[in-house]
């Protein structure tokens, strides 16, 4: 089967140890959707240190408590999004499939903050998006490994876990691991 037959929507990004960009060294991207249009994802390991779900809540009519905020990707910093369980389903929500939704409301912040939000949810600023055939080529080129991620390494395993987590999951022990791809 040809690469542009099978799409990616619901995997993992694995950054490969070598990774050459800094926006992705040691990232695992949760992708949202993957199409012949392109890619767009989030990065799921990183969160941000230097602003809080309290300072974005300042800024906005929601109610303000203690949650993280990750740094879902380069482009787009300001605008946020939610990855959640598909228990939380409401107008705006997309469902990627049958364990994994994105919605990116007011309604979803301030049911998070008041306790009746989705069971698991990452709050992702940024965003990580792929022109067509882009992704597909980095792949080639040997910039990621595609995992299938589970709700427990995407929302209970501590971030500095998830990278190694993911390549674990994958079987791959890193010192038979080649820095360049090649074709058999």
């Amino acid at each position: 089967m040809m690469f542009e037959e099978r799409y990616l929507s619901g995997k993992c990004l694995i950054a490969m140890p070598d990774m050459q960009d800094e926006n992705f060294a040691g990232t695992v991207i949760y992708l949202c959707s993957h199409s012949q249009s392109g890619a767009m994802g989030f990065v799921i390991n990183q969160k941000i240190q230097d602003f809080s779900f309290a300072d974005l809540a300042a800024r906005l009519p929601v109610r303000s408590c203690n949650i993280n905020l990750y740094r879902g990707g380069p482009l787009e910093k300001v605008r946020g999004f939610v990855l959640h369980s598909t228990d939380y389903i409401k107008g705006d929500t997309v469902v990627i499939d049958n364990e994994m939704a994105v919605s990116s409301s007011l309604d979803i912040l301030n049911d998070i903050a008041c306790g009746s939000g989705p069971q698991d949810n990452l709050i992702a600023l940024g965003y990580a998006s792929w022109q067509p055939g882009q992704l597909e080529q980095e792949i080639v080129n040997n910039c990621w490994m595609v995992a299938n991620p589970g709700r427990e390494l995407i929302f209970r395993t501590k971030d500095e876990e998830k990278w190694q987590k993911a390549m674990d999951e994958l079987g791959i022990d890193l010192i038979h691991l080649s820095p360049r791809s090649g074709r058999a």
